[in-house]
């Protein structure tokens, strides 16, 4: 088959999968990705996440992960559910993506389909697929693909979903037609940088680790700083004030993945609990969730820090 041909039956069997969208982008090392990679990481924005120092030379060459590779199969998949936070100060809230079981799961099980229909179409072919565990800079590859833009909160926002989406990519050296790459569409809106509890967004499409609710209840290890603290507005596990804001997701629709739907007590826990969890409760009780990222100390930490602001407001 032509490649055109192959191009649009991947692109069929991808929608098929239940991807939510998806394009072709070439896998040309871009300077200008690199560039801004490496001005962020200098500006110390990666805060303590040093594995972002490593392989940087990797991430802005797809060659590095897979030799020859030629093009990158991009996709979304939508996550959105219905279901929105309740207004207690009993509970912490926790991002939309972790409510439901870890996209990590549901995403690298569809890419496999996925890589297995390529080399079907293509026998002989190479594959590798990565679903935010490899070193490649897939929100830059997936508004390289058309799949989305790059907004001004540095998430991927797509014109039928809005930003409430996964992405995921398949790396391979079929040369497959490329797309055009998707219009920026943020316009002069700056909701988001408006919104953000903590200034994180420092400017457009730049985000500072160091200051960002997300990085501290999720990734950091250790205590909070009292800015962090104070400015925690109720959230336990990472933080959707710059999604929630943003225009474009007044077009989100549920998603029809089932896996994404919130899991009883997943989207606000009740906080006393959790501050005196056992591991084996919580090793059991967040089994294939999202929220076993902050570990067991993280979130009791987070939960504490909470429940001692209310405290000090009361």
């Amino acid at each position: 088959m032509h490649s055109a041909a192959v191009t649009k039956e991947i692109k069929h069997r991808a929608l098929e999968l239940g991807f939510t969208a998806v394009g072709i982008a070439s896998a040309a090392p871009q300077d200008a990705d690199r560039v801004r990679l490496m001005d962020w990481l200098r500006c110390g924005f990666h805060a303590s996440m040093r594995w972002m120092e490593r392989d940087v030379e990797r991430r802005a060459n797809p060659e590095r992960s897979l030799q020859g590779v030629r093009s990158v199969v991009s996709v979304a998949l939508n996550y959105y559910t219905l279901h929105q936070h309740r207004d207690t100060s009993e509970c912490g809230k926790v991002s939309r993506y972790a409510w439901g079981t870890d996209y990590h799961h549901v995403m690298t099980h569809k890419l496999g389909l996925l890589e297995a229909t390529v080399r079907e179409l293509l026998p002989g072919i190479q594959t590798r697929s990565y679903c935010d565990t490899g070193p490649v800079m897939e929100k830059a590859l997936a508004q390289r693909a058309g799949v989305g833009w790059i907004g001004k909160h540095s998430n991927v926002i797509t014109r039928t979903h809005g930003s409430w989406v996964f992405l995921g990519e398949v790396l391979t050296d079929a040369d497959l037609a490329i797309d055009q790459p998707a219009e920026d569409m943020c316009g002069t809106c700056t909701a988001c940088l408006d919104a953000c509890p903590t200034g994180a967004i420092v400017e457009p499409y730049v985000v500072d680790a160091r200051k960002c609710i997300s990085y501290w209840t999720i990734e950091h290890r250790g205590p909070f700083t009292p800015e962090i603290t104070k400015n925690l507005d109720g959230w336990l596990f990472g933080c959707d004030v710059c999604q929630d804001v943003c225009p474009w997701n007044r077009f989100s629709r549920e998603s029809a993945e089932s896996a994404f739907q919130p899991r009883l007590g997943n989207a606000e826990p009740e906080l006393e609990p959790l501050v005196s969890i056992r591991k084996e409760e919580f090793a059991d009780r967040f089994q294939d969730s999202p929220l076993k990222r902050a570990k067991r100390e993280g979130l009791r930490r987070n939960a504490a820090a909470l429940l001692e602001t209310q405290r000090r407001s009361t």
